[in-house]
Parts: C-alpha cells; structure tokens; sequence
C-alpha cells in the first residue's frame, strides 16, 4: 500500500462502477485518502491517493479482512468517511423474478452496507468520521417492474434514518444520497439479467407480460441519464459538509421522485401508467 496522502481517508465501496470510480476519482483530487473497495483490481482505479482494496460486500470474510487492513494501514488514525456505493439492480415482474434474484438484491444493497459498518465503525469513531448510504430515487417512489431495487432502497433509507439516531452519541452522521437514472453499466447488468431470467421463466407467465414490458422497454429507452459526476459530486457534498444532511440528491429525475412522492397515491400510478405508455393495455388471458 501507498502511504495516506493526508489524515484525512474514506472507505468506499464498489468503487469500480461507474458512480464508484467517478467519486474515487473525484475525492482523490480534493485530497482524501481513498480505500476503494473492489471485488477484482481495476486500472482505472491506478492513481496517487487511491488504494484498491479487494472488498467483497457479501461476504463477511472479506469484509473483516478490508478492515484489518485498512485499520494496520491508518495505525490509529481513523476514517473521515464510510461510503456505501456498491448496489446491484434487479428488474421485472414480481411474478417472474427468481427468489435467488431477490436474495441477491438485498444481500448487495441491504446486507453489504451493514456488514461494513459494522465492520468499519471503529474506525470512524476514531477518525471522528461520518457514513454515506447511497439510495436512489426509486426509494421515495417504487416504478412498476422494478420492485426488487426500489425495496432494498427504501429499506437501505429506513436502516440510515435508525441508525442515524443510534451512532448520534458519537456525533457520527449518516447521510443518504439519492441518485436519479446515472449513465453507469448497471443498466446493462440488469437488462442481461432479467433477460436470463425470462428465458428460464415458463413461457406462459411470460406472455401475461408481454405488451406490458415492450411498453416498459419502449420508455426505458427514451429515458435521459445523467453522468456519473453528477452523483459523486452529491456524494462529496455529504463527504465533505461541516454539518452533512441527513439528505442529498443527484439529477433531476431524484428531484421529481421527491414530487411524486408527495402527490396522492392514485393520481401517481395514473401518472406512472400513461408515463410508461401501460394505459390502457389489457391484460393477456392466461393459456
């Protein structure tokens, strides 16, 4: 390991996706140390002030094994941060998405950030140091098809609100960020995803959805997405406040979410139908 460039070092996970690499980049330019997490080395990630750590967030292990070495490396100093970045997206109709697909959503987005901090929390007590959760938009407001992600946020949100009063004592702060739609690989991940699980899915199940999910598809295509920078500069907002918020947002489509989130219940699904073209469609009988 390269020595700290200064006293001040983060620990971000999944920091070899897109919003991960752009907030590693991004901090490492305003003079943090950055522990980026990463499940395999990535090139990318090859810069003064940024130390790779291998960092697996589903397994506990690795996650014990990140922090032993991080804490040898920091030899008392502490973190200023923890940043929970690494997230998976799972798509599709309840119906025909696996129940392992499930586990992997919530063993990602829910169970990974808890077993860092847990893991990491000695360390910001001594570095005086704060967490960052990031959510997304879809916490605030569930899309249709898109249930699996939007649950694992709005559950990653529930868990930061607890434990933002619980490490209060500390004076450590936990903030959420909420990102809209970011120009980042996940969305292909998901989409070959699905697709494999619709292939596997009986035929018959599938063809119910079927004019449903060309109408989801066709929007999903039309949809704008903002560059990564976009969020890891929302992200180093909370890194880097006097007084962090408890909430910070990225990107038009987070801002929206907050509106819709506010409107009555009834008018937002007749908003998200005739948005994503699904007025109106009948559903196909099944065989």
């Amino acid at each position: 390991m390269t020595a700290p460039t200064n006293g001040r070092a983060i620990l971000l996970t999944g920091a070899n996706g897109g919003i991960g690499r752009a907030c590693a980049q991004a901090l490492a330019a305003k003079g943090f140390h950055v522990y980026a997490g990463v499940r395999a080395p990535a090139p990318e990630l090859d810069a003064t002030g940024i130390t790779q750590i291998v960092l697996d967030v589903t397994d506990s292990g690795s996650v014990a094994a990140a922090a032993d070495q991080v804490a040898n490396h920091r030899d008392g100093q502490g973190l200023h941060a923890v940043i929970n970045n690494a997230g998976v997206l799972v798509q599709g109709p309840t119906e025909l998405v696996p129940i392992d697909e499930w586990h992997r959503q919530f063993e990602v987005n829910v169970h990974g950030p808890v077993r860092v901090i847990q893991a990491f929390l000695p360390l910001l007590r001594a570095g005086g140091g704060r967490i960052v959760n990031v959510s997304a938009g879809s916490a605030r407001v569930a899309f249709p098809f898109l249930g699996p992600i939007g649950a694992s946020k709005s559950a990653l949100e529930s868990y930061s609100e607890s434990l933002r009063v619980e490490l209060a004592p500390w004076r450590i702060p936990v903030s959420i960020v909420q990102p809209g739609a970011m120009r980042t690989e996940i969305f292909a991940k998901s989409t070959a995803s699905a697709e494999a699980a619709l292939a596997e899915a009986d035929p018959r199940t599938v063809a119910l959805y079927e004019r449903q999910l060309v109408a989801f598809d066709t929007a999903a295509a039309g949809q704008r997405y903002a560059p990564p920078e976009v969020a890891a500069a929302a992200i180093v907002r909370a890194v880097q406040a006097r007084r962090p918020k408890a909430y910070y947002t990225a990107g038009s489509d987070a801002r929206l979410a907050i509106w819709l989130a506010r409107i009555p219940a009834r008018l937002r699904d007749r908003v998200f139908q005739r948005a994503l073209g699904l007025s109106g469609i009948e559903p196909a009988l099944a065989h």
